[in-house]
């Protein structure tokens, strides 16, 4: 990255940020509240999904590198029982 694009992005950001701050402020009637009880329910549904990517992520890939494993012992037996 050269100087000057990390100073666009900069800039680009800054303005998105300011402009956020001001229609926020101009707006105040218009905000909706969350309580404390949903947030805490989306941090856990969050978690929840995350590890059960993870863990069938872990099982896809154990059982492929099981069969992995087991397709390199029948060959190897296979070709020790050739050479006798």
């Amino acid at each position: 990255m050269t100087p000057e694009t990390t100073k666009r992005g900069f800039l680009i950001f800054f303005s998105i940020y300011l402009l956020a701050t001001v229609s926020a402020f101009e707006e105040k009637a218009s905000c909706y509240g969350v309580g404390s009880g949903t947030i805490a329910g989306v941090i856990f549904a969050d978690v929840a999904v995350t590890v059960l990517i993870v863990t069938t992520t872990y099982w896809y890939a154990s059982k492929r590198r099981q069969k992995k494993e087991n397709a390199d012992e029948v060959y190897m037996n296979v070709r020790a029982n050739c050479k006798t």
